[in-house]
């Protein structure tokens, strides 16, 4: 049995052949491949994109999608072992994930961060307590990383060009303002993505506290080696636009400051200027802009860069459809 929890435990191979099935979905929605077959969603995280894609491409594949919300339209859920269960969850993942393998074939989970204590968030311990214990597999639908994003970006990407060879394209990854402090799960994943496809990848952000945790970036340092390209980070938005192919936006919050959001604050509302507009858009080679959404506008890109034939988000997004059906069916087999 096989988890799909991140692109990193899935070769080169297996994840052309992922995107080779889903541009073929994207000429041709149906299919039969989950006939007879069902498709657990558990929500613990609001979600547009990724419910009414998954749910459609279930249905699209002729399967079943059940969608609960724990603590919402399903019991409160406990993840931790050995704990005296006297608060607010009702039962334990280890009942949870057994039970729910006995009625369906696939679970996905969307579980965000708790953003108290990164040293805790970063062990994913949502998604792998389901993944420890369920014996259908498990299909990550947004934690600390998003390969369902990662898989629909490449796509749009190799069929923006019109190749799926991307070596030699300049990417730019960059942090852009936002009021709120957010999730470094795309950036997590962009950077693992980009490098992976062997594109010489730039790392934009305010300063080093905006670096990624080390085993994003040492991931990122292990796909060059293995699939050319390179890696550089920098914190000037100038020098890093100059010539790039593709520029790719998303804000984060600083790993040092988690759980202290106020104290970075200053320091976010300080840099507001990374927004990606028209400006640094003129700096590159004629570079393809997109976003995972929602995107605030005239926040983290400028209305004029949104409508621009340049920017690819709209096609990213309908890609989330295409290689989740690829992604399920080949687990489902």
């Amino acid at each position: 049995m096989r988890h799909f929890l991140s692109t990193q435990d899935w070769s080169r191979a297996d994840l052309d052949a992922l995107l080779a099935q889903a541009a073929a979905f994207k000429r041709s929605k149906a299919g039969t491949q989950l006939a007879g077959k069902s498709i657990a969603l558990l929500f613990f995280n609001p979600s547009m994109r990724t419910r009414t894609s998954f749910e459609l491409g279930a249905f699209q594949l002729g399967g079943h999608a059940v969608v609960l919300q724990p603590g919402k339209d399903a019991w409160p859920i406990e993840f931790e072992l050995g704990t005296v269960m006297d608060g607010e969850a009702e039962e334990h993942v280890a009942e949870v994930a057994r039970v729910l393998s006995r009625y369906v074939d696939l679970i996905g989970v969307r579980a965000f961060p708790k953003f108290q204590d990164w040293s805790i968030d970063r062990e994913d311990r949502v998604i792998h307590a389901f993944a420890r214990h369920a014996t259908v597999p498990v299909i990550n639908m947004e934690t600390i990383t998003h390969p369902m994003q990662e898989l629909a970006h490449i796509l749009a990407l190799q069929q923006h060009f019109g190749t799926n060879d991307l070596r030699g394209k300049k990417y730019v990854l960059t942090w852009t303002y936002h009021p709120k402090p957010l999730n470094t799960a795309v950036a997590n994943s962009a950077l693992q993505i980009a490098t992976r496809y062997g594109m010489d990848v730039t790392l934009l952000c305010p300063n080093r506290d905006y670096l990624l945790d080390p085993r994003y970036m040492d991931f990122a340092a292990r796909n060059v080696a293995e699939n050319g390209g390179s890696l550089s980070i920098s914190h000037d938005p100038q020098q890093a636009y100059r010539g790039a192919h593709v520029v790719y936006a998303k804000s984060w919050g600083a790993l040092p400051y988690f759980g202290r959001w106020a104290d970075e604050k200053p320091i976010r509302d300080a840099h507001q200027h990374f927004i990606v507009d028209e400006a640094k858009m003129a700096l590159t080679d004629g570079a393809v802009f997109s976003h995972c959404l929602p995107l605030r506008r005239n926040i983290k890109a400028t209305d004029a860069v949104m409508d621009s034939a340049a920017c690819i988000a709209i096609e990213e997004a309908e890609n989330r459809l295409h290689v989740q059906k690829a992604v399920m069916a080949a687990l489902a087999q």
